[in-house]
């Protein structure tokens, strides 16, 4: 499994929608889509700023993420961008990988 931050900016249309069914709703919907593509949904925050909504879900893989993204965007009420969320074990796992690289004129 794999965790990812979502943000999400509602359309005109979207914010519609959320006002006519309401924040516990939205989160029931999301709860349900991200568990039937086999994950969970571990947090849920609307917010004021760049963003309306954050979520942080845990799906088998990056194209079950790719395809959560792709249904919601289609929906043309909100708008997603998801980043892949590593834990510090993974980071130190990639830094003891030996990389062979030559930084761009050197």
């Amino acid at each position: 499994m794999g965790k990812n931050l979502c943000r999400a900016l509602y359309t005109t249309e979207g914010v519609k929608g959320l006002l006519k069914e309401g924040g516990t709703s939205r989160r029931a919907m999301v709860e349900n889509l991200v568990r039937g593509m086999g994950g969970t949904l571990e947090a849920v925050y609307f917010a004021f700023g760049d963003d309306d909504v954050y979520l942080i879900v845990d799906v088998p893989d990056n194209v079950t993420s790719t395809a959560f993204s792709l249904v919601v965007n289609a929906s043309g009420a909100v708008n997603v961008k998801t980043t892949v969320l590593l834990t510090p074990e993974e980071i130190d796992e990639a830094a003891k990988l030996t990389v062979d690289y030559r930084p761009p004129g050197q």
